[in-house]
């Protein structure tokens, strides 16, 4: 059994590895300064993604998922936040050390993002076409006419109909599914090499979900891109990830191959997440209550000492409550954060 950060170095020292690793997280710290004290957000997260590779992050809101996304993206705000300390080593290139500037050419050029709720992200007073054209004369160098033939062909590659009309018109004159479209086309527009989808099917029906999924995964495979998609949904995770890291109050808890995460969770929080799916093999409930967690996440102002899951943990331990577990290497690129694998 090995640390994380010991197993990082060990794969990355490898060249082939090394070459295969698009974005590599390393210890990463980011805090909250409010009034009631410090919200330690992301605290301690290290995760790959490779090329070519969708990576699954879950957990229940308030774990720090989308967090962790903006400090990817260096888009929290300060104050109240800080990125504190750690590394996200883009292409071996450390996105904390860059400029500003720097960093303007890597958001939306070669990495993009699409947030949870198309409506707050789209400009109400811009067209639709306008949007995504400014993204590409950004950072294409592109005309305006041309950028605009750029923006009406990734419409249609997104599956949107008559893309001559629809760039012509606002955001609100389009459904939920619609606007989720255009912010795939307009994070697709630039061939980044990474997409990170913040809950891309909130608040869209079964059958647009299906669809954005679809969509997702076709693009995926025409642009050659990576994607860390960010959801609560352990049914999207199995549809769309190769591999999956599991938060709980800013922390990963648990790291495996997709396949392997399901079939044996080993961390009490990732095994009690999917005893809470419906399973259709098994018998109905006498009190047709379906199984959930005790007791909510924990405010990140007053964490409890040791492992945070204690509270709602049946198989919590003595150790649990006194001292915070490491995350360790149980099998091949198998990772979990549980004194009842760490050595005590």
């Amino acid at each position: 059994m090995r640390n994380f950060q010991i197993t990082i170095q060990l794969r990355c020292s490898d060249k082939e590895m090394t070459d295969d690793i698009l974005l590599q997280v390393n210890d990463l710290h980011t805090n909250f300064y409010t009034d009631e004290g410090v919200v330690k957000a992301v605290d301690g997260v290290d995760f790959f993604v490779r090329r070519g590779e969708t990576l699954g992050l879950v957990g229940e809101s308030g774990c720090g998922k989308s967090v962790t996304a903006l400090s990817i993206m260096r888009l929290i705000q300060q104050p109240p936040g800080r990125i504190e300390k750690g590394q996200i080593l883009f292409e071996n290139q450390d996105l904390l050390g860059m400029s500003e500037e720097q960093m303007r050419q890597i958001r939306g050029n070669h990495i993009s993002m699409i947030f949870q709720e198309p409506m707050t992200s789209l400009n109400p007073v811009f067209r639709i076409g306008g949007q995504i054209a400014e993204a590409i004369r950004l950072h294409q160098g592109l005309p305006k006419g041309s950028a605009m033939e750029r923006a009406v062909e990734m419409l249609q590659k997104v599956g949107i109909p008559d893309p001559e009309t629809r760039v012509k018109e606002y955001p609100h004159q389009m459904s939920g599914g619609m606007r989720q479209r255009v912010m795939i086309a307009m994070a697709l527009s630039c061939n980044p090499k990474m997409m990170i989808a913040d809950e891309p099917t909130t608040a869209l029906d079964v059958t647009i979900q299906a669809q954005i999924l679809d969509l997702m995964n076709k693009l995926k495979e025409d642009f050659g891109a990576s994607i860390l998609l960010i959801t609560h949904d352990l049914g999207v995770i199995a549809d769309m990830a190769q591999s999956v890291a599991v938060m709980y109050t800013g922390k990963i808890v648990e790291y495996a191959d997709v396949v392997e995460l399901f079939t044996l969770p080993k961390h009490p929080y990732t095994q009690a997440l999917m005893e809470s799916i419906p399973k259709m093999d098994e018998p109905v409930p006498e009190d047709m209550m379906l199984r959930t967690i005790p007791g909510i996440v924990p405010s990140l102002h007053d964490l409890p000492t040791g492992c945070s899951f204690q509270e709602r943990c049946s198989q919590a331990l003595d150790l649990c409550g006194k001292k915070d577990p490491p995350l360790i290497e149980i099998g091949p690129g198998h990772l979990v954060r549980c004194w009842h694998y760490g050595q005590r």
